[in-house]
């Protein structure tokens, strides 16, 4: 089964479920606020995309982050442990199947590719 990895509110996360709901995808959500998210899903994560891919860095919450924090993310164990404290610097929406990542954030031309019939 699909897990759309998200928050609701996202603007992008919205892009994606609507999306796929159009595109008849059946999906579970996984909202990071109510249900956070574990260190071995991340690692898993991890073990697919650089740290600096999961990592929104253009994201607000990434931006009201102090200097000494962002400046200690340099590997996958500060990544991850951010990712967990603060749920809403992750990329979003990630998109799983099988442990496999299969998209980061929303490109209409990659869920095309991915969901094609």
């Amino acid at each position: 089964m699909l897990t759309v990895y998200g928050i609701p509110n996202c603007n992008t996360v919205k892009k994606a479920r609507d999306w796929l709901d159009a595109n008849k995808v059946d999906y579970v959500f996984h909202d990071f606020k109510k249900q956070g998210i574990d260190e071995a899903t991340i690692n898993n994560w991890l073990t697919q995309q650089p740290w600096e891919k999961l990592i929104n860095r253009a994201g607000l919450t990434w931006r009201g982050l102090d200097d000494a924090t962002k400046s200690g993310i340099t590997d996958n164990a500060s990544a991850n442990k951010l990712m967990q404290a603060k749920t809403s610097v992750i990329k979003r929406p990630i998109l799983v199947k099988d442990s496999k990542v299969l998209c980061l954030g929303f490109d209409e031309n990659l869920y095309k590719e991915t969901f094609k019939p």
